[in-house]
């Protein structure tokens, strides 16, 4: 007979091991280690007071080592997903149910794809099998209105969806490292008229004689998360009204994964004006969050995307995801990738209407998805080399 498994919800991750939880997780994106999620409720970023009460569902095996994880959350409200379901939760309480609390797996405010059903290399081959299961029975037994699990890996999407979870489509904008030299490079791979294009922003972002410092490890110092994070407040009160983020959980991060931050930073003398916060796997970097005091032409897109290109060429990654939404990333080498979610609704009225809505959508951006296509930077093989 195979080893009973013991499933347990766990009200704060501090309660599983690091070392099980990173077993499970991996070392390719750090948005799942252990580290960055503690440091979201350890500071209290995310918590129950915010509205994102941590559940995280495990699976042990017969000898109590947890094999499988999902990072899970309570939520009582819908903001800091990037997949936006406020018309679902009007819909179902206007036909006097009550959308909220509702279960999330997600990372938190942090739009990355990535795994979701975290399993241990060692684990049995029916892990995976045995959390979507159990994430279906802590939706019943807590009587909630609905469980999503946001933007997971095409391996976790498809176990999902095969599971009877309802898919969801969205889209990002990623930048691929076509085996590049460096910066130069890249842009001979532009046609003539966006290398061009390239070329003056990146000339006018200096010109207020700005100069960009890229700070990761070592490098990183309190000023300049003191720095980065005034940009961040006052970002996030012209964007939302309220910081997500607060000031101690850049504190932890940096001093618990610095190697796994760069930060781009803009400054005028010895005066930062701006920066961009990224995350550093082991194959891709990351764009999570940019912030500036005053208005700088085309900054933005030279601390945002550039330099994050520069930074994936320089140190051999294959990508570059610069988060959610944005189309002005196309023009940029940002190109449209398609990006997922998985949703468990019990209620059949209620899930019937949600899937007819995801099959409309779904065809909205399968077609956007190839109309943004069109549009590439890129020069087409054979193509306009003739204009350089």
């Amino acid at each position: 007979m195979p080893d009973q498994v013991t499933l347990t919800v766990h009200s704060s991750i501090a309660a599983i091991p690091a070392a099980e939880w990173d077993a499970c997780a991996g070392d390719v994106n750090p948005t799942l280690s252990h580290t960055f999620l503690n440091a979201m409720e350890e500071s209290g970023s995310a918590t129950a007071r915010t509205g994102w009460a941590p559940q995280h569902l495990s699976v042990a095996d017969g000898k109590g080592r947890v094999v499988g994880i999902v990072p899970l959350y309570l939520k009582s409200h819908s903001y800091g997903e990037y997949v936006f379901d406020y018309g679902w939760a009007d819909a179902y309480e206007r036909a006097g149910g009550s959308y909220y609390p509702k279960a999330l797996a997600a990372v938190p405010f942090t739009p990355v794809p990535g795994p979701r059903l975290l399993i241990a290399p060692d684990a049995p081959a029916d892990t995976k099998a045995t959390l979507i299961a159990g994430l279906v029975e802590f939706t019943r037994q807590r009587g909630i209105s609905s469980l999503h699990i946001n933007f997971p890996e095409d391996a976790d999407a498809e176990a999902l969806f095969e599971a009877g979870f309802l898919k969801r489509m969205g889209q990002q904008f990623h930048w691929a490292n076509d085996g590049y030299k460096d910066f130069d490079d890249y842009l001979a791979a532009l046609n003539s008229r966006k290398r061009k294009a390239v070329k003056k922003e990146r000339r006018e972002a200096l010109q207020p004689g700005l100069e960009i410092d890229v700070l990761t490890g070592a490098d990183l110092q309190p000023r300049h998360w003191d720095a980065f994070y005034r940009f961040y407040l006052a970002t996030s009160d012209r964007k939302w009204g309220s910081a997500y983020l607060n000031r101690k959980f850049f504190a932890l991060i940096g001093e618990r994964m610095a190697d796994k931050v760069v930060l781009v930073m803009a400054r005028r003398g010895q005066d930062y004006v701006a920066g961009a916060f990224n995350i550093l796997g082991r194959e891709t970097i990351y764009g999570r969050n940019w912030g500036s005091h005053g208005d700088y032409k085309m900054l933005h897109f030279e601390c945002c995307y550039y330099r994050a290109i520069e930074f994936a060429i320089d140190h051999g990654l294959k990508r570059v995801e610069a988060g959610a939404q944005g189309p002005h990333k196309l023009q940029r080498g940002y190109l449209p990738v398609p990006t997922y979610s998985a949703h468990y609704i019990p209620d059949p009225g209620f899930r019937r209407a949600v899937a007819q809505f995801l099959a409309r959508e779904r065809e909205m951006v399968e077609e956007k998805i190839e109309h943004l296509a069109e549009y590439s930077p890129f020069r087409q093989v054979g193509g306009e080399r003739a204009e350089d």
